[in-house]
């Protein structure tokens, strides 16, 4: 007769304590992501065929109703914490008339805006 212990049988790991790091994992990123803020003033801007990158900070807005801002300047101070970067990236609405962006282009380039950039939406392609 064999008295000797029985060998024990291992056990499979436990996925446990991954699925625990995971989730402390995903609760911290979810918790210290930068969420955008969302724009100072609603804006459609105009459709183009251009697919160039809109820069998401440093955006001067020109709202339907003729409302300027800039981060949280509004009105002339908008135009000048625009223009102190050198660079305005102009987003205006779709519903703005040529005629009041073409005033708001000389106010820019008096202040020192060096190159202007119009923001557009991408259109259907033809």
């Amino acid at each position: 007769m064999d008295f000797a212990p029985a060998k024990r049988r291992d056990l499979p790991e436990s996925i446990v304590p991954m699925i625990n790091v995971v989730f402390l994992l995903l609760i911290f990123f979810l918790m210290t992501a930068q969420i955008a803020p969302p724009d100072p003033v609603e804006v459609m801007p105009p459709v183009s065929q251009s697919t160039a990158e809109v820069p998401q900070d440093g955006v001067l807005y020109l709202g339907a109703d003729g409302t300027l801002a800039f981060a949280e300047a509004r009105g002339e101070e908008a135009l000048e914490a625009a223009v102190s970067g050198g660079a305005v990236v102009l987003k205006a609405d779709a519903g703005v008339a040529a005629v009041e962006v073409a005033r708001l282009l000389p106010r820019l380039a008096a202040l020192g805006a060096k190159d202007i950039r119009l923001v557009t939406a991408e259109g259907a392609k033809p």
